[in-house]
């Protein structure tokens, strides 16, 4: 079992590149069940997730090819009717994302529940009642979802009771081929959602008012084949950001996607957190303040997730670590998810001062000298930001269970070592 170990209190120094953005690397390899031509996708992040979701769809006689590295060719030309592995399935939320396009392209899918993060309860409800709305039938049972559409799918005017992106994106794959016209409203709009329909129309589609959270799409006979460069992760760049920032480092991370990234550094400039930016790269610099900014009046402020273009709730966990190293004090609010919080017990641990006032909320006072402590990373984003406390903390910490972090992350450890991290993997017995 492969673990971490890391000697904190050395600053960041360097350049980086991040990987591509996993969030939209796995919509987009199932998107590619749509089309029977060849797909071509460059900055395909090597990560454990996306491997998940190449064996699945590989199980369904996709041909997937790897060109060189981070570039593989997708061709869905034949899809055989199969039976999934469970476990497969569990291991990823985005296993659900199969459902959308097989249903467009072949009017069924039989796929075991969908896994992931263990972060809260995570619905599909949204994902069946948008399919239902286009003509899908759906039973489920405690094994699998079987969904059928007897008469095909039909575009139609959808109202999505949360702006969930994965079902969003299941239900824009669903449209696509649907004869008619499909508006979905309360549609999630974060960057992943908007590269899957820019990806989608270079291949034929016509998805509209992309990157709003009304989106018209007019169905299509048929889409052709392409090729696609997926975007860097806005999730690792911050994650970046913060680990120089807390280290007192300065560094510069190459091809960022500045744009994306005004909401979050809204968020980070009320922790005394700022950086410039240099056409698509973003330049850190060591002298921060980190000096919690108060609300109007000397009222401590609150940094809450919401929907895009607000603050992302896979930031959160980062957030709260870098807070732990600046003066002042800020209350945190995640409503989406009632475990999200479970690993801030692990920071106390650490010397962090962090009172969980509920599954939703904490506030953290700093800054405070963190210590290094045995931990395990509980899932993805948790698991970044243990990694990103070690990185601080006086001492040796050793993280357990990595498999979690190398899910949504890729190298981590080779990128962090590369700016000058005292960190190693390790295999234990």
């Amino acid at each position: 079992m492969p673990s971490f170990l890391i000697e904190g209190g050395y600053p960041l120094k360097g350049e980086v590149t991040p990987s591509g953005n996993k969030n939209a690397a796995l919509p987009l390899l199932a998107a590619c069940l749509l089309t029977d031509e060849p797909v071509i996708l460059h900055n395909v992040p090597q990560i454990g997730d996306v491997h998940v979701m190449r064996q699945l769809l590989e199980a369904m006689g996709v041909k997937i090819d790897d060109l060189k590295p981070h570039t593989w060719r997708v061709h869905a030309q034949e899809i055989r009717d199969c039976d999934l592995d469970p476990d497969l399935a569990r291991q990823i939320r985005a296993s659900i994302l199969i459902a959308g396009p097989m249903l467009g392209r072949k009017g069924w899918v039989v796929l075991p529940p969908p896994g992931g993060d263990v972060i809260g309860r995570r619905r599909v409800d949204t994902h069946i009642m948008a399919l239902n709305r286009l003509g899908a039938e759906v039973k489920y049972g405690e094994k699998e979802f079987s969904m059928r559409a007897p008469q095909g799918l039909s575009g139609t005017k959808i109202l999505l009771d949360e702006a969930s992106v994965t079902a969003t994106e299941n239900t824009i794959m669903a449209a696509i081929l649907a004869p008619g016209e499909s508006m979905i409203l309360n549609a999630a709009s974060e960057p992943h959602v908007q590269e899957l329909c820019i990806f989608l129309n270079q291949l034929g589609a016509n998805i509209e008012n992309i990157g709003s959270n009304s989106l018209k799409i007019s169905g299509v006979e048929k889409l052709h084949g392409g090729e696609y460069t997926i975007g860097p992760d806005y999730l690792e760049v911050m994650s970046l950001i913060g680990a120089a920032v807390i280290t007192g480092g300065e560094i510069t991370v190459r091809n960022a996607a500045p744009d994306y990234l005004a909401m979050a550094r809204l968020v980070f400039n009320k922790l005394g957190v700022d950086w410039e930016t240099d056409g698509h790269d973003i330049f850190v610099p060591a002298d921060q303040k980190m000096k919690v900014e108060f609300d109007i009046g000397e009222k401590i402020p609150q940094i809450s997730v919401m929907p895009w273009p607000a603050f992302p709730t896979d930031l959160m966990s980062i957030a709260i670590v870098v807070a732990t190293q600046c003066s002042g004090t800020v209350l945190f609010h995640d409503w989406m998810y009632e475990t999200r919080m479970f690993f801030i017990d692990k920071l106390v641990s650490m010397g962090a001062n962090i009172i969980l006032c509920d599954p939703h909320r904490s506030i953290v006072q700093g800054p405070s000298q963190l210590f290094g402590e045995p931990l395990e990373s509980p899932d993805i984003r948790a698991g970044l930001a243990l990694t990103l406390a070690a990185l601080t903390a006086e001492g040796n910490s050793r993280i357990r269970n990595i498999g979690q972090i190398d899910r949504g992350y890729e190298q981590i450890d080779k990128k962090l070592q590369s700016l000058g991290a005292h960190i190693q993997r390790q295999e234990e017995g």
